[in-house]
């Protein structure tokens, strides 16, 4: 992590993949490394999957779709929180195509999810899109495994100690 934060990864425009249980610090870490970016005169944006998609999909509605995918693919850090969450339909695989291929070799993005990088080609869906997103996401990725317990957990019961003192 402290090679990540030195920022070689962005000048060479790869991508970072946080992974592990719900609570261990993916989203705060990849937020950590997005500032870190910011410090070194990138920049950086942070959305969840989920919003990211809705967002394009009411872009495609409004006529602005098109201006999405160029802001986003200027940004230096993209930051897509909360990979996997659900089954994407074939729309969304397709915007999620098109901005990771805008951004292929270009810029670089973090993403964070509880699923293991292994599971992704499921989660996506369609074995041919799968390909390709994961070949623009994955290969020059640094990959980091987070485990144990919830810190929302650990704080939740230092909170109750407290109160109950």
């Amino acid at each position: 992590f402290q090679r990540l934060l030195a920022g070689q990864w962005l000048r060479e425009k790869q991508n970072v993949l946080l992974t592990g249980p719900t609570g261990v610090g993916k989203t705060w870490l990849a937020c950590a490394l997005a500032h870190q970016a910011c410090r070194q005169g990138y920049s950086a944006y942070y959305v969840r999957l989920p919003r990211l998609l809705d967002e394009l999909s009411i872009g495609r509605a409004d006529g602005r779709y098109s201006k999405l995918l160029k802001q986003l693919a200027k940004v230096d850090v993209l930051t897509i929180d909360d990979w996997g969450l659900a089954v994407l339909d074939d729309v969304h695989r397709r915007d999620l195509l098109e901005v990771l291929d805008d951004r292929h070799n270009a810029r670089s993005t973090i993403v964070t999810s509880q699923l293991p990088v292994d599971h992704w080609h499921a989660a996506i869906g369609d074995a041919t899109l799968a390909d390709a997103i994961l070949d623009r996401l994955v290969h020059n990725a640094h990959q980091l495994t987070l485990k144990g317990e919830s810190l929302r957990k650990k704080r939740s019961r230092l909170t109750n100690q407290l109160a109950q003192e």
